[in-house]
């Protein structure tokens, strides 16, 4: 089992920056891909960025390529979520999503472990 915890949401300006992090605990021994998803209201869930065990493949949605930057720390089992140039239509709640393996994927039903989600608020 694997548990995740994100952090780092808050209320925004546009253009302003935020850094989302996600810890994983459990099972971490085991190599694992870490991604972003999020869901703004009525709307489905999305994918935002993914990066490799490695972290020398990463994948970005091209809404937020440009803008956004995925890394990772294994030593803390962390993933970042580096935000800027923030826009009101980046709002959402933010999911960290785990999958087990070493190919970086894009659909949310290819990740098996999901933290409770930070929301982000961006004003205009």
């Amino acid at each position: 089992q694997l548990q995740l915890v994100e952090s780092g949401g808050g209320l925004v300006q546009a253009g302003d920056s935020l850094r989302l992090s996600c810890a994983a605990s459990g099972r971490t021994f085991t190599r694992y891909i870490m991604g972003w998803f999020r869901q703004a209201p009525g709307k489905d869930r999305e994918f935002v960025a993914a990066i490799s065990w490695s972290g020398d493949t990463t994948s970005y949605a091209d809404s937020v390529k440009g803008r956004f930057a995925i890394s990772r720390d294994n030593a803390k089992n962390t993933v970042y979520l580096q935000m800027n140039s923030l826009k009101p239509e980046d709002t959402a709640v933010y999911y960290c999503a785990v999958r087990w393996g070493d190919s970086v994927r894009t659909s949310d039903g290819e990740y098996a472990y999901w933290g409770q989600g930070t929301q982000v608020t961006v004003s205009s």
